[in-house]
């Protein structure tokens, strides 16, 4: 009796390790395919405690027709939509670009990169991006997105945002608020009228602007707390001043194809560091000039060409490169380059275009050799 009490014990204790190892054989089981599921192009990485999943609704406006092919999937959080693509190799990118959508699939929350460009998209519902919180770069460029359909705190959540890509769409406002992280504005290709004051308030990380090709007749003083701004693009638009109080750090500003026509007495030396000014194609004439208008230390390009100027203005000895082109210039003064010239004071102008202008050839001064020396290209 004592010796079968030790044999059942014994093979109830054997029935029990064999049951452990198949519970084990099966935990490596489905580790392992959970490894070949990660090394798959649309993989689904495992979570021990998972959420509730994240369900992303549209709701289309009742004139667009749906898109045809397969709905926003009703997917977990971290999976890759069906509408997309997530390269295993490259898992914070998400690439839903060039495929006739118009609607935004969800966004998971993993993603960093995500590209909706050249679609049909017209909506952005409140809420699109609040799982995906950690975004850096987010192109919605060459759609069909409208103001009316923007939720209006649809980029408030995107604390880490550098870089939106809006332009070519049918925006006819600013979208707002944006993320104080942002670096690049691109909105060029638009339908925007006016950017009021605090449509940019609080962005002093931004670096560049981009504006053009919209119906923008009003600025202000939007630029002014823009502390990072090194590149402000407001050409094509309806400008009739320039905007108010030009940031600190600008380098380049492009307000070609509009309509100034006076530009205040220093208003270029709030910024010392500007190096390129392109203000072709506007209505400016000597007297909505002041006498020290352009003379900026910093300036080396400077861009006057197509306008209604009727004399050279006066241009500090630093620049480098004038184009005077396409005015109403009947002299070639040469004190708008050297107040006093001799030797030691010339200009460093190398290039200098005064062509389809009312000046003759012979009416270039006997000195202008002697201050426009480091000159290579002069064409009257």
């Amino acid at each position: 009796m004592h010796w079968a009490t030790i044999l059942i014990i014994a093979g109830l204790c054997g029935a029990s390790l064999g049951q452990y190892n198949e519970e084990e054989d099966m935990a490596w089981l489905q580790y392992y395919m959970r490894q070949s599921r990660m090394s798959s192009y649309n993989y689904m990485p495992y979570y021990e405690d998972e959420n509730t999943p994240y369900v992303y609704s549209y709701l289309p406006a009742p004139d667009t027709e749906p898109e045809p092919g397969p709905e926003p999937q009703q997917a977990p959080s971290w999976q890759c939509p069906q509408e997309c693509d997530c390269p295993p190799n490259f898992s914070s990118a998400m690439y839903c670009d060039t495929r006739n959508l118009r609607y935004l699939p969800f966004v998971p929350y993993r993603m960093k990169y995500v590209y909706f460009q050249n679609n049909q998209i017209t909506a952005i519902q409140e809420g699109a991006f609040d799982n995906a919180t950690e975004l850096e770069w987010l192109a919605l460029h060459n759609n069909q997105i409208t103001s009316e359909k923007m939720g209006k705190r649809v980029f408030a959540k995107l604390k880490s945002l550098e870089r939106l890509y809006m332009n070519n769409n049918n925006l006819t406002k600013m979208p707002g608020p944006l993320p104080r992280s942002l670096r690049e504005l691109h909105l060029s290709y638009n339908q925007i009228s006016k950017v009021p004051s605090n449509a940019l308030e609080g962005l002093e990380n931004l670096t560049a602007l981009y504006l053009s090709h919209n119906y923008i007749f009003e600025m202000g003083a939007s630029l002014k707390g823009l502390k990072s701004l090194i590149l402000a693009d407001l050409s094509y638009n309806h400008l009739r001043k320039v905007p108010d109080g030009l940031p600190m750090a600008l380098e380049q500003l492009y307000l070609e194809y509009n309509y100034i026509n006076t530009i205040p007495d220093d208003y270029f030396k709030v910024s010392p560091k500007l190096l390129y000014v392109r203000m072709s194609h506007n209505s400016l004439t000597n007297q909505g000039l002041s006498t020290n208008t352009f003379n900026s230390s910093s300036i080396l390009e400077l861009d006057l060409s197509y306008n209604r100027l009727q004399k050279i203005p006066r241009v500090n000895t630093n620049l480098e490169n004038l184009y005077l082109q396409g005015n109403q210039i009947n002299e070639f003064s040469i004190s708008s380059f050297c107040t006093v010239v001799d030797v030691m004071n010339y200009s460093r102008l190398q290039v200098l275009r005064l062509d389809g202008n009312e000046i003759k050839r012979n009416a270039v001064p006997p000195d202008a050799p002697l201050c426009l020396r480091r000159a290579t290209i002069i064409e009257i």
